[in-house]
């Protein structure tokens, strides 16, 4: 029987141990270790038992030499009772001639394989039993103490390389945490800009879909906001097909719960999310992890992630990430939410004041003025006189003309034909005419706008209109208030935008007091549907509003 190590298994021992300590994936390093330790002692069989965190029994058994069918047979792993259990409690080596004969021993299950000889060998960690290595059935023999030098051996190379892998692996995982957590305050900087820059309720939804999706590395992300007693899908990422509008009642899913509760939820199994995920387009959906959308004690709706790219189930640093990540998005939604209110109290009240103006139109001019027709007429019916009823009539029919023309000039400021039929540039040359005739205004029109007969390189008809509201808004700002006698109307459509400039040499004013004034809000309400700007520069004998837009071609 050996005692010693023969050179070969001592220059093998020596090259193992090189690639031990140079491979840092710990479940390479163990497959490599079992793979080694059969080799070097000639074992059929060699398995691994790592110990749980209060080292009385195995919580993992690793095993090389059997065959697929036999792990399969022999079921569920030991736990580390009989022979094994000797190496937890007395953790030295053993070495067995013959396992069933030891008193410890308490057989095989059905299905095991045959084992006679055995050999274990402890595994220490930093002075800590960390598990044992598990060697049986020597192929030629029974195992003897150069088998046991062996083992031991690599045992020891093995500790080192385990702890070695260890620490990397741990290292690598604090990484990505602080990977993860950077992406995460990244994305949460994003939203924090947005609130700043962006205020449209649309375009922030689909930024926090995005960056959420993105900082927990899902698969998809779906937005929903309470809508009454449901909540609709309004904003998704990721590989999801979302059926935006969708609801779902909040008293029946685990989505209204998150809210109503104010609590996350981590769902590995996706039935648990108590609606079909077909509702919100993610069929084939696996685990969610939901986190509320709060913003000062008011939930206004939920987050939704689902299937992690790789590990498909979400972890608690997930949910941490996602919950910081939605206190930002919910201040964000909360901001574009109130904007969106204001945007439509405020058109609305232009809109009254709109009506109100052009009902004092037809009340101060042309009702009245048909009242006092109507008393003419009503005059000479009663007279006798022939050449007075003529007199009336002649009257009567120029009066009428007049409000004929005042008719189709209102009807011209709703809505030029000219804009219609003939395009952007007559209707401002028209309009720019009016404003000459009507109220004495030398207006000079530099327009740089697309040749009308190419189609394709027209403004489309939206942006027209908005280009022309804007002029005439700024034309009768000028007509009211400005004591101007000359204006210069500018427009430039090039380089993807459209820039216009109405500049007057009125008598100016302050514009701090007069930005709120409902001309002034309706304009930059109308330039902001455009996606545009609108800004306002005025000192005596110049007054300048300027307006950009977005260019935006038919065809």
């Amino acid at each position: 029987m050996s005692t010693t190590l023969d050179q070969a298994r001592l220059r093998r021992l020596m090259e193992v141990s090189q690639w031990l300590i140079s491979e840092l994936d710990l479940e390479t390093v163990l497959e490599r270790f079992l793979q080694t330790a059969r080799e070097v002692t000639r074992a059929r069989y060699a398995a691994l038992g790592v110990l749980d965190a209060n080292r009385r029994e195995l919580e993992r058994f690793l095993t090389h030499g059997l065959t697929d069918e036999q792990e399969r047979a022999i079921g569920a792993r030991p736990r580390g009772r009989g022979i094994l259990g000797l190496l937890i409690t007395n953790p030295k080596t053993l070495r067995l001639p013959d396992l069933a004969a030891h008193p410890d021993s308490s057989g095989f299950p059905a299905g095991h394989p045959p084992m006679r000889t055995f050999l274990g060998v402890p595994i220490v960690i930093a002075g800590a039993a960390w598990g044992n290595l598990y060697l049986t059935d020597k192929q030629d023999g029974e195992f003897d103490a150069s088998d046991e030098q062996a083992a031991a051996a690599l045992a020891g190379w093995a500790a080192i390389a385990i702890e070695h892998a260890r620490l990397m692996t741990a290292a690598d995982d604090r990484q990505q945490q602080l990977e993860r957590a950077v992406r995460g305050l990244q994305a949460t900087q994003a939203i924090a800009v947005a609130v700043g820059v962006e205020t449209d309720l649309t375009r922030v939804l689909e930024l926090i879909a995005q960056r959420g999706r993105a900082i927990v590395e899902a698969r998809s992300v779906v937005i929903m906001l309470q809508q009454g007693d449901d909540l609709e899908a309004v904003a998704a990422a990721g590989h999801s097909h979302p059926h935006l509008g969708a609801r779902i009642a909040i008293a029946d899913s685990t989505s209204g719960q998150v809210m109503t509760r104010r609590r996350p939820a981590r769902l590995s199994d996706i039935a648990d999310l108590r609606v079909p995920a077909e509702t919100l387009g993610v069929p084939d959906a696996r685990s969610a992890l939901i986190v509320p959308l709060v913003y000062r004690g008011r939930a206004l709706g939920v987050l939704a992630a689902f299937d992690r790219e790789r590990l498909v189930t979400f972890s608690e640093d997930d949910e941490q990430i996602l919950v910081s990540f939605a206190a930002s998005a919910a201040t964000a939604v909360a901001t574009a939410q109130t904007v969106q209110t204001d945007r439509l109290r405020h058109s609305l009240e232009a809109a009254e004041a709109e009506r109100r103006h052009w009902a004092r139109e037809l009340h101060d001019e042309t009702l009245q003025a048909l009242g006092g027709f109507k008393l003419l007429a009503s005059a000479a019916r009663r007279g006798n006189d022939s050449i007075q009823m003529a007199d009336a009539l002649e009257l009567l029919a120029a009066g009428l003309d007049g409000e004929i023309e005042n008719l189709h000039a209102i009807i011209s400021e709703l809505r030029p034909a000219a804009l219609d039929d003939l395009g952007l540039r007559p209707a401002i040359q028209g309009l720019a005419q009016h404003h000459q005739v009507v109220n004495g205004i030398d207006v000079d029109c530099r327009l740089h706008l697309p040749d009308p007969t190419l189609s394709d390189r027209r403004l489309t008809p939206e942006l027209e209109t908005t280009v022309y509201r804007l002029i005439q808004e700024a034309l009768t700002n000028v007509a009211k208030h400005a004591d101007a006698a000359q204006v210069t109307v500018q427009v430039d459509a090039a380089d993807g935008t459209v820039e216009i400039e109405v500049t007057d040499d009125g008598h100016g004013f302050d514009t701090a007091q007069t930005t709120a004034g409902y001309g002034l809000m309706g304009m930059r309400e109308r330039a902001a549907l455009a996606d545009g700007t609108v800004t306002l520069a005025s000192q005596p004998g110049r007054t300048t509003v300027r307006a950009t837009l977005p260019a935006r071609y038919a065809g």
